[in-house]
C-alpha cells in the first residue's frame, strides 16, 4: 500500500496521462485501497490511507468529478463494502464537498472551487440516494459518517430560498417517520420561492417530494402543502434538461393527487401543479439557461479530434490507441465542464498536459490553443462578447476581487469595472453587501482597486457624527481633506449647493441644528470639494426634498467627468441618473447597460422596484389593541393645541401656532421641505420634546410606535448585542425603557424641586409628600391614581384625581405611571421569550438566524431598520409614527412595510419624501412650511402601486375626518363635532336596570358608605358609581 502511495503522489503531477490508467484503466486500484483500510494489519491501513490521501491531492477538480468521484460512488452503491471502509468513503465524499466551499484565496483556487461545485451539484442527483442510504446504516459509524457527509453536501445549494430549510430536511432523511416528514413540506410551504431552482436543490428536494406525494399516510392537508411546493418549485426550474431529470419522478404522485384526492381543492392544486410540470419539461430553447447553453461531452471529442488530426494526429506508440480510448472522454468531459461553467481559462491545462505523451512535442500546446479559442468563440456566440469601449470613453476601474463582513462571504472573486462619467446604480437585496463594497473602496481595502493617488473617492454616506456645536464653515475649515482647499472655494462650494454665506446665511449656523436634508447636503459639498473622481453615494436622496433631489439629479448629469456609484431604493432617482446598473447576482456583480427601467426589461423577475409588492418580504403587523373609551375609530387620541417651538440657540421658532389630531384611522403624510419643522412637529407630537407653550394630550392609555428620522440612533448603544438580545433588555421591565429616555419623561430639576413639595390634603391630613403613584382606576370621566406616601404605610394610601394633580405640577409623574399602565397592556399577551421574539422579527422580514445570532454592528442600515421597527411594535403600539420610514430599506422591504401598512388596524403619521410610497398610503396630507402646519385636505390614494391592488378592503381609505385640523369656523370651539373637545371618553350607554339590579346596587353602595365611615379621617368619600365594578 505504502508503494501504491508512492506512485499516486509522484506520477499524476509529472505525468498527467497517468490519472487514466490509475482512474480508468485500472479503476480497481481505489476500491482495492479502500478496502485495505478495513485490514486487520495497522501498516495496511496506514499505507491505504496514505495512498488514498495522495491520489487525491494530486488531482485537479475536474479529475475528481470525472475520474475519482464516479469510483466512489460505484464503490459504495454496492453494498458490500467492510464499515471501516465505507465510513473513509463517505469522508471522501464530504471532503470533496467541503473544498468547494466558496472562500477568499487566489483567483485560480476559486475558479477550481467553483468547477468543483457546479459540477458536483450535478452528480447530486445520484449521490444522495447513497448518503441517505448510509444514514440509516446498522452501523452507527457508518451512519455518523453519513450524517456529517449530508451536511457537507446540503452546502453546495446556493439557494437562499431553501437554505434557512436544510436542517429540517436532512432530519426527515435521518429519520425518514410521517411527522418529521411532514414538518419538512410545512416547512417548505412557508417558503418564498424566489431564486432560480437548479440541479442540486432538485436533488435534495425531490426525494422528499416524491415520498410524501406516494405515501399512504400522508394528510390531506400535507399533501396539498406538498403539491403547493412542488408548484412553486417547479415554476422557478429554468433549464428544460433540470426539468426532464427530476420532475417525472413527481408526475405519478402528482397524477395521483389530481385523480384521487378527497377534497376537491386538493385535486384542483394537482390539477394546476401537473399543468406546470408538464409546461416546464415540455418547453425548449427559452430563458437564460437553455440547452444550448450546456457543451456536451460528444461534441467536445467532435473538437478535439479535429484539432488533433489538424496538428498531425497521435503518435502510432504500441497502447497508445487504447490510452487514447480512454483518454479522450475523460479530457472531453473535463472541456465540457469548464466550457459550461465559463471557466474557460482552464481548457489548456485540462488538454496539453494529457496529450502531450501522445504528440510530437509542442503539437499537444496547439491542440489544446486551438481547443479553447473554439470555445472561446462559442462563449461569446451564446454570452456576447465584453463591450468594446466607445469612442472617448476611459477605463478608470478594472479589479476583480473578493469581499467578506464578519463570517460572511459577500462576493467571491469578481469583477468591477467603471468608466469615466458612468453612473452606475448598485443594486440588491439587504445584507447583500453594497454599503460595505463602498466602505471597502473608500477605506483603500479593495484588493486590485486603483490608490487614492490614482483615482480619487469620495464616500458620501449619512453620518451624524459631525461636531455639532461648530459651524458649517467651521466644520468644512477644520477637515484636514478640505484644508488645501482655501476659504474662499469653501464658501463659493457651499454657496452652490445652497448653504448660504454671512452672518446670517446658513453657513453661520450649527451643524448640530441641520435637519436630515441639509446634513447630506453638507456631505455632498464635501465631496465636492475634495474634486473626487468617483462620488460613492449610499442612499443619497434619503431625507431630500423633492427639489433637493431634482438638484442632485441635475449635478450628476452635467458633471460628466465624475463616475458614480449609486446605493439609492428610490426607483424614480435610479430611472433618471443612472447610465448602468450593477446587479448582485450568486455573489457576483453582473453589469446591465442603460437606466432601471432597461434593467428591469432584461430581468423581469426586478419589476418589484417599480411596485409595492409583499411577496418577497411580508411584514405583519401586531393589531393594536382597545382603548378605554374609544369607540370610534375617528375619535382624537392625540391632539395638539397653539403649540411653539424653538430650539436652542435658534433665532425663529421652528414651528408656531400649530394645531393637528390623529385618530386610530388617521394615514397622514406630512410634507414640506428640508428644515421646514416637520421631524420637530412630530418629536412634540410623541413627547420627545416639549413645547414652549401650547399644550399636547393623548389618551392616557394610548401606545405610540415611534422610528426617528435617524433610526438607527435607536440600535446605536445596543451594537454588541443581537437583535434578540436587544429586545430582551428594552422591555425586560415590563414598559419600554426608551420611552424613559423621552424629553417628557427625564426629570428636570425643576421636576426634582416639585417632588420634595408637600401637598395639603386637607382638614385632618395635613401636609405629605409623594413618594410615588402606584395604582389607577376609572373615575368619572377621567382617572383618580393612588398615591404612596413618603414615610407612611401603605394603608394609609390616598386616591387622588388626574386633574388634581396636574393641577399641583406633577405631570411628568402622572404621564410616566401612564405610560406604564398602557405598556403593561400592550405587553399583556406577549412573552419575552427568545423563540417568542424570534417569530416577531421574522414578521418584521428579519431573518431569526441574524436576528439570534448576529450582533447588531454586524448588520446592514436596512437590517438595522427591522430591528428598530421590530422594536417599536413590540407593545402592540395603538398609533404608528415614522420619520422617513423608507430609508435604507431595499424594493422588497419597502414593498412588505407598505402593505404592512396598509393592512394596519392603527393610526399611522409618516414623514417621507419618497411620493410613490406616500401616495400608495396616505389620502391626508399635512404640510409644513416656514414653521405653520396647513391640511391641503385629502386626495385619493394610489391604489395600483400595490401589485395586490385589486385586493378588496384597505384601511387606507379608511375616514380620516378626525385628523384634519380643527377648523375655526361652523364649529363650537368646545363641541365634539370634529373631536375638538377635552380629552375625555365616555363610558358606553348603559340599559335600565331591572329592580333586581337596583337593589343590588343599593347594597354596594351601602357596603363602599361603611368602609368609607372606617377609613381614616380625611379620606374622600367614593363616588356613587358602578363604572369600576
Amino acid at each position: 500500500m505504502f508503494a501504491l502511495g508512492a506512485i499516486f503522489e509522484r506520477f499524476p503531477s509529472k505525468q498527467r496521462l497517468s490519472e487514466v490508467v490509475f482512474l480508468l484503466q485500472h479503476d480497481y486500484l481505489l476500491p482495492m485501497a479502500l478496502d485495505a483500510v478495513a485490514d486487520k494489519t495497522p501498516s495496511v491501513r496506514d499505507g491505504a490511507k496514505y495512498a488514498i490521501d495522495a491520489l487525491y491531492k494530486e488531482l485537479g477538480a475536474e479529475a475528481k468529478v470525472y475520474g475519482f468521484l464516479p469510483l466512489l460512488i460505484s464503490y459504495l452503491r454496492k453494498g458490500t463494502a467492510k464499515w471501516q471502509s465505507a465510513v473513509v468513503a463517505f469522508e471522501l465524499v464530504g471532503r470533496m464537498a467541503d473544498d468547494a466551499k466558496m472562500g477568499m484565496e487566489s483567483l485560480e483556487a476559486e475558479q477550481a472551487k467553483d468547477v468543483l461545485r457546479e459540477a458536483m451539484g450535478r452528480k447530486l442527483q445520484d449521490l444522495i440516494p447513497i448518503v441517505e442510504g448510509g444514514m440509516h446504516d446498522l452501523k452507527a459509524e457508518v451512519g455518523k459518517a453519513a450524517i456529517k457527509t449530508m451536511n457537507s453536501l446540503t452546502t453546495l445549494l446556493q439557494n437562499d430560498d431553501v437554505q434557512p430549510r436544510l436542517p429540517l430536511l436532512i432530519k426527515a432523511m435521518e429519520d425518514p417517520s410521517t411527522s418529521s416528514l411532514q414538518k419538512a413540506i410545512h416547512a417548505l410551504s412557508q417558503t418564498t420561492f424566489v431564486a432560480i431552482v437548479t440541479s442540486p436543490v432538485l436533488a435534495v428536494l425531490t426525494p422528499l417530494l416524491e415520498r410524501s406525494l406516494n405515501s399512504p399516510s400522508t394528510s390531506q392537508e400535507v399533501t396539498r402543502q406538498t403539491v403547493v411546493v412542488v408548484e412553486n418549485l417547479t415554476k422557478l426550474v429554468h433549464d428544460p434538461v433540470e426539468a426532464r431529470s427530476f420532475l417525472p419522478k413527481l408526475l405519478p404522485g402528482t397524477k395521483a393527487v389530481r385523480d384521487r384526492a378527497s377534497l376537491p381543492e386538493v385535486r384542483e392544486i394537482g390539477q394546476r401543479a401537473l399543468d406546470v410540470i408538464e409546461k416546464a419539461m415540455g418547453q425548449q430553447t427559452s430563458g437564460d439557461h437553455s440547452e444550448s447553453d450546456r457543451t456536451v461531452p460528444e461534441d467536445v471529442a467532435k473538437v478535439l479530434e479535429k484539432e488533433t488530426k489538424a496538428n498531425g494526429g497521435l503518435l502510432q506508440m504500441t497502447g497508445d490507441a487504447n490510452i487514447w480510448a480512454l483518454a479522450k472522454p475523460y479530457l472531453s468531459n473535463m472541456v465540457a465542464e469548464d466550457a459550461t461553467d465559463r471557466k474557460l481559462d482552464r481548457i489548456n491545462a485540462n488538454i496539453a498536459p494529457y496529450m502531450a505523451p501522445l504528440m510530437e512535442e509542442g503539437k499537444a500546446d496547439a491542440v489544446a490553443e486551438a481547443v479553447h479559442k473554439f470555445y472561446v468563440s462559442e462563449d461569446e456566440r451564446k454570452f456576447g462578447a465584453p463591450p468594446p469601449l466607445a469612442d472617448g470613453e476611459v477605463e478608470i476601474v478594472n479589479a476583480t476581487f473578493s469581499l467578506g463582513y464578519g463570517g460572511m462571504l459577500l462576493l467571491s472573486h469578481t469583477n468591477l469595472r467603471l468608466l469615466k462619467g458612468h453612473r452606475y446604480g448598485l443594486c440588491g437585496r439587504n445584507g447583500a453587501g453594497k454599503s460595505t463594497l463602498m466602505r471597502a473602496i473608500a477605506n483603500g481595502k479593495l484588493e486590485g482597486f486603483p490608490s487614492q493617488d490614482e483615482v480619487r473617492t469620495c464616500f458620501v454616506e449619512h453620518n451624524q457624527g459631525e461636531d455639532a456645536d461648530l459651524t458649517i464653515l467651521d466644520y468644512c475649515l477644520k477637515d484636514p481633506d478640505l484644508q488645501a482647499e482655501g476659504k474662499d472655494r469653501i464658501v463659493a462650494v457651499l454657496e452652490e449647493v445652497g448653504f448660504a454665506s454671512g452672518p446670517e446665511g446658513r453657513q453661520s449656523e450649527k451643524v448640530g441644528s441641520l435637519s436630515g436634508g441639509w446634513k447630506m447636503k453638507l456631505a455632498l459639498a464635501r465631496a465636492m470639494l475634495m474634486r473626487a473622481d468617483v462620488f460613492l453615494l449610499d442612499e443619497p436622496t434619503n431625507h431630500l426634498d423633492v427639489a433637493n433631489v431634482r438638484w442632485l439629479q441635475e449635478y450628476l448629469k452635467t458633471h460628466t467627468d465624475i463616475t458614480s456609484l449609486i446605493v439609492s431604493h428610490d426607483s424614480g432617482f435610479l430611472d433618471e441618473v443612472c447610465t448602468d446598473i450593477i446587479h448582485y447576482e450568486q455573489k457576483k456583480l453582473v453589469n446591465y447597460k442603460g437606466n432601471l427601467a432597461a434593467f428591469v426589461k432584461a430581468k423581469p423577475e426586478a419589476g418589484a422596484y417599480y411596485t409595492l409588492s409583499a411577496s418577497q418580504v411580508q411584514f405583519k403587523f401586531p393589531p393594536p389593541g382597545i382603548l378605554t373609551g374609544v369607540k370610534s375609530n375617528t375619535r382624537s387620541i392625540l391632539r395638539m393645541t397653539d403649540c411653539n417651538f424653538t430650539y436652542p440657540g435658534g433665532s425663529k421658532p421652528s414651528l408656531q401656532g400649530v394645531s393637528c389630531q390623529l385618530s386610530l384611522s388617521s394615514r397622514v403624510a406630512i410634507i414640506g421641505a428640508n428644515g421646514a419643522g416637520k421631524s420637530t412637529l412630530i418629536k412634540l407630537l410623541t413627547g420627545e420634546t416639549i413645547p414652549q407653550t401650547g399644550k399636547v394630550e393623548k389618551h392616557p392609555n394610548l401606545r405610540i410606535g415611534y422610528i426617528k428620522q435617524h433610526a438607527l440612533e435607536h440600535v446605536e448603544m445596543h451594537l454588541e448585542k443581537t437583535p434578540n438580545q436587544y429586545l430582551q433588555w428594552r422591555y425586560a421591565n415590563g414598559d419600554d425603557r426608551e420611552v424613559l429616555m423621552k424629553g417628557t419623561r427625564v426629570l428636570t430639576d425643576e421636576d426634582k424641586a416639585q417632588m420634595e413639595k408637600f401637598v395639603d390634603l386637607g382638614p385632618g391630613m395635613g401636609q405629605r409628600k409623594i413618594e410615588a403613584i402606584i395604582g389607577r382606576q376609572k373615575w368619572k370621566k377621567s382617572f383618580q391614581y393612588e398615591i404612596k406616601w413618603v414615610g407612611m404605610l401603605p394603608k394609609n394610601n390616598t386616591m387622588i384625581s388626574r386633574e388634581t394633580l396636574m393641577e399641583l405640577g406633577f405631570q411628568k409623574l402622572v404621564q410616566e405611571f401612564d405610560d406604564h399602565e398602557a405598556s403593561r397592556e400592550g405587553l399583556g399577551f406577549r412573552s419575552l421569550e427568545p423563540k417568542v421574539i424570534s417569530k416577531h422579527f421574522e414578521d418584521v422580514g428579519l431573518d431569526p438566524e441574524i436576528a439570534n445570532h448576529n450582533e447588531i454592528s454586524g448588520l446592514s442600515g436596512g437590517q438595522k431598520v427591522k430591528v428598530v421597527l421590530a422594536g417599536a411594535m413590540w407593545n402592540n403600539p395603538h398609533l404608528l409614527v415614522l420619520d422617513e420610514p423608507t430609508n435604507f430599506l431595499d424594493r422588497d422591504s419597502l414593498g412588505g412595510l407598505a402593505v404592512a401598512i396598509r393592512d394596519y388596524k392603527g393610526g399611522v403619521v409618516m414623514i417621507s419624501h419618497n411620493e410613490e410610497f406616500v401616495g400608495a398610503l396616505c389620502p391626508e396630507q399635512w404640510h409644513v412650511a416656514d414653521g405653520r402646519l396647513t391640511q391641503k385636505g385629502t386626495v385619493a390614494v394610489s391604489m395600483d402601486r400595490f401589485e395586490d391592488s385589486s385586493k378588496p378592503g384597505s384601511s387606507v381609505a379608511s375616514s380620516v375626518v378626525s385628523s384634519a385640523v380643527p377648523s375655526t369656523v361652523g364649529t363650537p370651539t368646545q363641541s365634539d363635532a370634529e373631536g375638538g373637545g377635552d380629552m375625555a371618553f365616555r363610558a358606553r350607554k348603559k340599559k335600565k336596570m331591572t329592580k333586581k339590579e337596583q337593589k343590588e346596587r343599593e347594597v354596594r353602595r351601602r357596603l363602599r358608605h361603611i368602609e368609607w365611615l372606617n377609613s381614616p379621617k380625611g379620606t374622600p368619600h367614593p363616588p356613587d358609581s358602578d363604572a369600576d365594578e
